[in-house]
């Protein structure tokens, strides 16, 4: 039984300049009904009590939209019920969200409850030590990655050429004539997204979300990191003829655009590079190597390989300094999970379900563990 793509994107991100977070894009404040807000620390079952509700808001057939951990692509940070306008995010760090109408709109659920606090002091010293060395190999990705995007930006800046942008400009022209004719009317709305990030696994692209909402797709196969300027013009445009889009920026430079995602439109542009291209056949490919001074880049060619194969090099130490602090972290989750009421994280899933979806009378299981 082949399982349907899911609707997947992350919202904080391991950039060059640190954790990058996009979380005051979750949900519109002027349209919000409910929030629930997590509090709670390693192991205590955020993650379990969103797949709960998740589940629910599946059986019923409401849509959700998925929102992933770049720390841990296994676990969730958030899920969104668009129909609903309704969703519930991990507020602890670094993904701190501040309510804006508490009470009316977002609520607390404190998770520590579910904690075993006597058992836990019991084994505080093995705690400490599992949290040794954590914020180090999260600093070393950083610097690692801080120097990839510095020989990127140098790519760019040696090929973004005049020439080059009025082609890009040209060829955007064109796509926005036959893809994005006049819309529903008024402008469309943005909404910001990461379609990619950084992991302990590697650099992941969430393909099955454009799947799941795209049956034409436009690859933009790009070596150099050009995409960002035929992107800025597409979505210029499409906004401006009435579309919503969600626009998703580089995990590695998160002032420019990857990806485009235009759902009314059951339209895409997908930046895909050496070693990750788009998994099926695409509506249309665009080489944007192609439109590149030849020239230049044959002037270039030792500068650009050298670049590319050092850009590699520090990824892959980045990447392997996060999966270090994956394996810590796994450790203390495990020496939390023992201590960890999960029929009481169950029970909390059962209200939260019912607050957002009317399934169940909103003042049971979970009032206790409520802010």
């Amino acid at each position: 039984m082949t399982t349907e793509p899911k609707v997947r994107y992350y919202l904080g991100a391991n950039s060059p300049n640190g954790f990058y977070s996009l979380y005051d894009q979750l949900l519109d404040p002027g349209e919000a009904e409910e929030l629930l807000i997590l509090k709670g620390g390693a192991g205590c079952g955020k993650s379990t009590l969103m797949r709960d509700v998740a589940a629910r808001a599946e059986a019923q057939g409401i849509p959700v939209e998925y929102i992933g951990c770049s720390g841990d692509p296994d676990s969730l940070d958030a899920i969104l019920l668009p129909d609903r306008r309704a969703a519930i995010v991990d507020g602890t760090a670094p993904h701190v969200v501040e309510p804006k109408l508490p009470g009316a709109v977002e609520r607390y659920v404190n998770l520590g409850e579910c904690y075993d606090h006597a058992g836990l002091k019991e084994i505080r010293g093995e705690l400490e030590a599992a949290m040794k060395g954590y914020k180090g190999c999260y600093a070393r990705a950083y610097r690692c990655l801080r120097a990839a995007a510095e020989l990127t930006a140098d790519r760019v800046a040696l090929l973004q050429t005049p020439e080059l942008e009025a082609k890009m400009a040209r060829r955007a022209k064109g796509i926005l004539s036959r893809e994005c004719r006049k819309g529903p009317g008024g402008v469309g709305k943005v909404r910001q997204r990461f379609l990619s990030a950084v992991t302990h696994r590697g650099v992941l692209v969430e393909f099955g979300t454009v799947e799941a909402q795209c049956s034409r797709v436009y690859e933009l196969s790009d070596t150099y990191g050009l995409g960002h300027l035929l992107l800025t013009h597409l979505l210029s445009g499409a906004v401006a003829a009435g579309w919503d889009v969600t626009a998703c920026p580089s995990p590695m430079a998160p002032d420019r655009l990857e990806h485009l995602i235009l759902p009314q439109l059951s339209l895409a542009f997908i930046t895909t590079g050496p070693g990750m291209p788009w998994p099926g056949r695409p509506y249309r490919r665009l080489r944007l190597d192609a439109m590149a001074d030849r020239e230049l880049l044959r002037r270039s060619k030792g500068r650009l390989s050298f670049s590319r194969k050092v850009s590699a090099a520090l990824m892959d130490e980045a990447v392997s300094s996060l999966a270090q602090a994956k394996a810590m972290h796994d450790d203390l989750e495990a020496l939390y999970n023992p201590y960890v009421d999960f029929d009481r994280v169950h029970a909390t899933a059962e209200w939260a379900a019912g607050a957002l979806l009317g399934t169940t009378e909103q003042g049971g299981a979970g009032e206790s563990t409520r802010g």
